[in-house]
C-alpha cells in the first residue's frame, strides 16, 4: 500500500498525473495581492509576464490602494481642463474624457500623472507616478509680487527653458548664434545680502530659510522647507514669500519662474536643488 502510494508521486512530490503548474496558473486575486506591495512602475512591469499577471495588474483593487484618498476631486479637475482643451488630456487610446465613474482605477492613475492646468492656466497638477505622490506648480503669474506692474522692475519673459515650476534664475536668457545664453551684465545684489524664504500653514507649521543668490545661468529650485498635510479631506492653506529687504544696494537680474510643491524625497531632474 505504501509503496504503491510512493510510486505515483513524482521526486518534488508533485503528481505526475496533474501535470506541473506555473505561474500562470495563480488565480488573478492572488496575484493582485501580491501586486499590492508594489510600486506602479513595477507593477507594469510584471504585468508582462503572462495572462495572470496582466489581467491582476489592471484591477481595480490594486489601482485603488496606489491613487490618492481624494482622487475623486482631482478627476474631475482633470475632466474640466480635458474639456477646456477639446479632449487633448484624454486617456490614449479610449478617447474619453477623465470620469472617476467611467473609467478603470488604472486609467485615472495614468492620466493623473499627466499635468492638468487649472486657475486659467497659472497652475499645474499632477502625480509622480512611482509613488502616486501629489506635485503643484505654480506660475509666477499667479504669485502677488512687489511692483509686478512697474516695468522699470518687473517684466515677463517666454522663454523655452520656464515652464510652470521657488524656482529662480540669474541671468536674462537672450539667443546668440543659434545658442540660448545667458546675459551676466544685468546681475548684481543677490550675493551680498542672503534673500529670506518663508512658508506657513493654515494648522500653524511654518519653515524658513536663507540662501545667497550667486549662480548665474542655471535655473535653481531653493528649498523653503516641509510642511505636512494630516488629512487630504481638510482645506490646508498655505502662504509662501521670498524677500531681500535692504535699500543699502540695488538688485537686478533675477528670473523668477515659479513655485514647485512637491512630496519630501521627489527629485526634479532639469534643476539644481538648494538645500
Amino acid at each position: 500500500m505504501g509503496a504503491g502510494a510512493s510510486s505515483m508521486m513524482g521526486p518534488e512530490g508533485y503528481g505526475r498525473g496533474w501535470g506541473q503548474t506555473s505561474l500562470g496558473d495563480m488565480p488573478e486575486s492572488c496575484v493582485a495581492a501580491v501586486l499590492l506591495y508594489l510600486d506602479p512602475p513595477e507593477i507594469c512591469k510584471v504585468a508582462r509576464l503572462n495572462r495572470a499577471f496582466r489581467g491582476a495588474a489592471s484591477a481595480d483593487c490594486v489601482w485603488a490602494a496606489k491613487l490618492p484618498a481624494n482622487y475623486r476631486y482631482l478627476a474631475a479637475l482633470a475632466a474640466a481642463a480635458d474639456d477646456d482643451s477639446g479632449g487633448d488630456g484624454a486617456t490614449e487610446g479610449n478617447g474619453s474624457r477623465c470620469s472617476s465613474a467611467a473609467m478603470i482605477k488604472k486609467e485615472i492613475y495614468a492620466r493623473l500623472c499627466r499635468p492638468t492646468p487649472f486657475d486659467g492656466g497659472t497652475k499645474e497638477f499632477w502625480m509622480e507616478k512611482n509613488k502616486g505622490g501629489l506635485c503643484i506648480s505654480i506660475s509666477s503669474k499667479a504669485m502677488a509680487i512687489t511692483g509686478i506692474d512697474d516695468r522699470r522692475y518687473w517684466s515677463h519673459l517666454s522663454t523655452e527653458e520656464s515652464s510652470l515650476f521657488f524656482r529662480l534664475q540669474l541671468g536674462r536668457p537672450h539667443k546668440y548664434m543659434g545658442r540660448r545664453v545667458y546675459g551676466c551684465e544685468s546681475i548684481h545684489g543677490w550675493n551680498i545680502k542672503p534673500t529670506r524664504f518663508q512658508l506657513s500653514t493654515s494648522d500653524d507649521q511654518q519653515a524658513t530659510s536663507q540662501y545667497y543668490l550667486n549662480e548665474p545661468g542655471n535655473w535653481i529650485l531653493y528649498h523653503v522647507g516641509d510642511f505636512v498635510v494630516s488629512s487630504s479631506d481638510k482645506l490646508t492653506n498655505l502662504k509662501f514669500s521670498m524677500m531681500q529687504i535692504d535699500c543699502t544696494h540695488t538688485k537686478g537680474g533675477l528670473c523668477v519662474d515659479s513655485v514647485f510643491i512637491y512630496p519630501k524625497g521627489h527629485r526634479h531632474e532639469d534643476c539644481t536643488i538648494c538645500k
